[in-house]
């Protein structure tokens, strides 16, 4: 295979993905947003940072400071709570929230992955617990998982000890978390499966040394085996997100792309388009955040901006298209309910 050490449109097309290259005025005013609605399925929801569709079920699961909890789509649309008895952290730069579980994914069709914020860093955990069909009558309680990964502690890899394990990525490889516990490595974690059973979490990528920016939050598979990963950079600077593209084997970066955006914190290729898609939570403008379309032809490079969102972070596709998008959002004045939702944009991207 080409060795990869230049950024090339040829690139793009090398590993199939829908990539956006540099275009440092992704959140100016002449962006086109298209026409496209979202409709709210969970409401009242404290700061949800994580979002995961299952293969069989279609069960929507997600992560809120509270715990996970999964939505069963269909004109009711109820959601149940899975796991529960989190403790609090608090992650932020002006402003700051609580935050509790993170980051989810499967691990085949038994097994939830559930990467940790509710800790200090050092004693963060990535938990697996193992999950029925159907949902659960009782949550069960944070300590219950089958299998618990970490913690990654201070050593000869991480200065200060890893944690705020936002980004949850499974494949044949592995599983890759990304975490921002030590900002001078920005490592993506990983943890190797014999058996269908988790091995030990182990720093593997230190994404900040391979890129110069920090913050390796949104992670997703590329479609040849890869993983992809949004570098968010920090949150007082905008415009500094990075989309990079690794070997999910060796950690080999293969690709990285400034995109323009500013705090790049979910990312999903449509099922149905093959077409990526970043939610930018916009720390210090959340005017500007919202679902972008990422794409090049190989010659010509748009942004488009799908539409405005409110402090969005995760993102995931369901096998018909749908798009589903956690949002922290904006309280009130005068409101005690959390502004947190689960939005639902209809299959057509």
């Amino acid at each position: 295979m080409t060795e990869l050490k230049t950024i090339t449109f040829a690139a793009v097309a090398l590993f199939g993905l829908t990539l956006l290259m540099p275009n440092p005025n992704a959140n100016a005013a002449d962006a086109k947003e298209k026409s496209m609605k979202s409709r709210v399925v969970a409401d009242q929801l404290d700061n949800p940072s994580g979002v995961a569709v299952h293969p069989k079920t279609g069960h929507v699961f997600f992560a809120s400071r509270d715990g996970v909890h999964r939505l069963v789509p269909g004109k009711t649309g109820k959601v149940y709570d899975e796991i529960s008895s989190y403790p609090t952290d608090v992650y932020g730069k002006g402003p700051k929230y609580n935050i509790g579980p993170l980051g989810v994914g499967f691990l085949g069709n038994d097994h939830i992955v559930v990467g940790d914020g509710s800790r200090p860093d050092g004693e963060e955990l990535v938990r697996v617990y193992k999950i029925s069909a159907n949902p659960a009558t009782q949550p069960v309680a944070e300590d219950s998982a089958e299998f618990t990964l970490g913690p990654i502690e201070q050593g000869e890899d991480s200065a200060k000890g890893e944690g705020n394990f936002y980004g949850v990525a499974v494949n044949k490889a592995g599983i890759f978390i990304t975490a921002n516990g030590d900002d001078t490595k920005g490592w993506i974690l990983k943890a190797d499966v014999k058996g269908g059973k988790p091995k030990a979490l182990k720093a593997f990528i230190a994404t900040k040394v391979a890129t110069g920016v920090d913050a390796p939050v949104a992670i997703t598979n590329g479609e040849n085996g890869e993983i992809v990963v949004g570098q968010m950079g920090e949150m007082n600077v905008p415009g500094d997100s990075l989309l990079t593209v690794y070997n999910a084997k060796t950690g080999e970066l293969l690709s990285s792309y400034e995109t323009g955006l500013s705090d790049i914190a979910g990312l999903a290729f449509s099922p149905k388009t093959g077409k990526l898609y970043a939610t930018d939570f916009s720390w210090a403008k959340p005017e500007d955040g919202g679902l972008f379309e990422l794409t090049t032809d190989g010659k010509d490079v748009t942004v488009k901006k799908i539409m405005s969102l409110d402090k969005p972070t995760a993102l995931a596709f369901d096998k018909r298209g749908r798009l589903y998008i956690t949002v922290f959002g904006s309280a009130e004045e005068g409101s005690e309910a959390n502004p947190g939702q689960l939005l639902m944009v209809p299959a057509g991207l």
